[in-house]
């Protein structure tokens, strides 16, 4: 098959022509129709991941059809529609037998513990709990636009932010999570506030439903703006990002009691933010990680694609091929693309 490799961390990768990968006795071989390219990689690429080893495939954000089944595979046949999430639980740990599989002690990742799916084929391992079905009305492009930013959003925005009806929600980032949370955030009723230093991409975040937003750059003081917007603070407030500031921003523009959100990862030289520690006691807020989400939970947001409440595809920006990917991946650090960026040629 043809893949995009990475022999060195930072150095440019290639590509290559290599093995066609087999399943698993408990997975399976997806045929990959597409991926999309997410800062989650370049994260990888850059060696800020310590599962990855060398040479490595990058990608996680995947959709495609079922190539091949491991022998003990009962849910799945060839040719079914899937996607699967970034996160697959071993389906025996603790956290797994609580139903939480976006946090399994012993997890898998396309794309950073084993090849992910820059490539014409991917393995994808305890498909029987991990794999999850397309409707035949949902494009390849637009599930694999789901996988990783699209989820970790609506479980952000759902599930751990639990987000209702007429609360102020604020968004700092509008790249492809951003957007995706400011989405779920106003087909469950919520007024978003949207935060970036971008007029294009706060264009696009008034697009997907925010009643006001604010350029970072254009106001003495963004905590105080949202305060001023919202009569008070956020209720649930997200770091869409993954930067000290906007995660300090986000704590700090809460109203009493109000939840924060970290969607963007913080790694490397942000792994260790400063927080506003005093306001979190004093006004009692909640800090929250948001990972992923677990397979058993797509019905759910599958169901608001289906009846229009969701639309995805509007996040869709460039459809570029496999042999691009490489400069998109290298690039992602840039923050010069709105939307998300999707493989769909290989």
């Amino acid at each position: 098959m043809q893949a995009v490799i990475y022999e060195a961390f930072s150095a440019p990768p290639r590509l290559q022509t290599v093995p066609d990968p087999t399943p698993e006795t408990h997975g399976v071989v997806v045929k990959v129709q597409a991926t999309g390219v997410c800062r989650s990689d370049w994260h990888g690429w850059v060696g800020h991941d310590t599962d990855i080893v060398l040479p490595h495939v990058p990608g996680h954000e995947l959709a495609g059809t079922v190539e091949a089944v491991g022998k003990d595979v009962t849910r799945w046949k060839v040719g079914d529609r899937v996607t699967v999430p970034f996160v697959g639980g071993c389906g025996s740990c603790p956290e797994c037998h609580s139903g939480n599989q976006q946090v399994c002690e012993k997890q898998f990742q396309p794309g950073f513990t084993h090849w992910g799916s820059f490539a014409q084929y991917v393995s994808i391992h305890k498909a029987d709990l991990n794999l999850v079905a397309l409707p035949e009305t949902l494009d390849f492009a637009t599930a694999a636009s789901l996988g990783c930013r699209f989820v970790t959003s609506f479980r952000a925005v759902v599930d751990q932010g639990k987000t209702s009806a007429g609360q102020w929600v604020a968004v700092h980032g509008c790249g492809g999570v951003g957007l995706s949370a400011i989405m779920i955030a106003h087909a469950v009723g919520a007024n978003v506030v949207a935060i970036d230093i971008s007029e294009d991409k706060l264009a696009m975040a008034r697009a997907m439903g925010a009643v006001a937003t604010v350029n970072a750059t254009q106001v003495p003081n963004v905590v105080e703006a949202v305060m001023e917007i919202t009569g008070g603070g956020a209720h649930v407030s997200l770091d869409a990002l993954g930067h000290p500031t906007t995660c300090f921003n986000s704590i700090s523009n809460l109203r009493r009691r109000g939840k924060h959100v970290q969607v963007g990862l913080m790694l490397a030289e942000n792994s260790t933010p400063a927080i506003p520690m005093a306001k979190v006691i004093a006004h009692e807020l909640e800090i929250l990680g948001s990972h992923g989400m677990q397979a058993h939970r797509y019905g759910a947001m599958l169901d608001m694609v289906r009846t229009g409440k969701l639309a995805p595809e509007k996040l869709v920006g460039k459809k570029i091929n496999l042999q691009q990917s490489i400069d998109a991946l290298m690039n992602m650090d840039k923050f010069e693309v709105a939307g998300v960026t999707v493989i769909t040629e290989f």
